[in-house]
């Protein structure tokens, strides 16, 4: 059982920066891929990144790859998404998720995959 909190959401200008915070509790934390979803206003899931149980693969959506970077510290349990050059297009409820994916299999952007979810922080970019 894992459960995921994100933080960090809020409200910033066109071409402006967030850092994005999963910070996750339960066992084996680094067993688990952990990707980055959004859901913007009446639209579907969409994959943004993901990384992978160790950390050593990254995979990126090409509408944020160049602009948004994922991280993991496996010592604090911690996922952080730095996103930049940030546009109203980036606009959604932000989740992360955690997909059982041990040692180095590589992570996967299907969002059925995933078994465990935050509840979802807020990214609003104002033109």
């Amino acid at each position: 059982q894992v459960q995921l909190v994100e933080s960090g959401g809020g409200t910033v200008q066109a071409g402006g920066s967030l850092r994005l915070s999963c910070s996750a509790s339960g066992r084996a934390f680094d067993s688990y891929a952990v990707g980055w979803f959004r859901q913007a206003p009446g639209k579907e899931h969409e994959f943004a990144a993901v990384i992978s149980s160790r950390g050593g693969i990254t995979d990126y959506a090409d509408s944020v790859k160049g602009r948004f970077t994922i991280s993991r510290d496996n010592a604090k349990n911690t996922v952080y998404l730095q996103m930049n050059s940030l546009n109203p297009e980036d606009t959604a409820i932000y989740y992360c998720a955690a997909d059982y994916r041990p040692f180095t299999a590589a992570p996967r952007r299907v969002k059925e995959e995933y078994d465990y979810w935050g509840q979802g922080t807020q990214v609003t970019v104002s033109s």
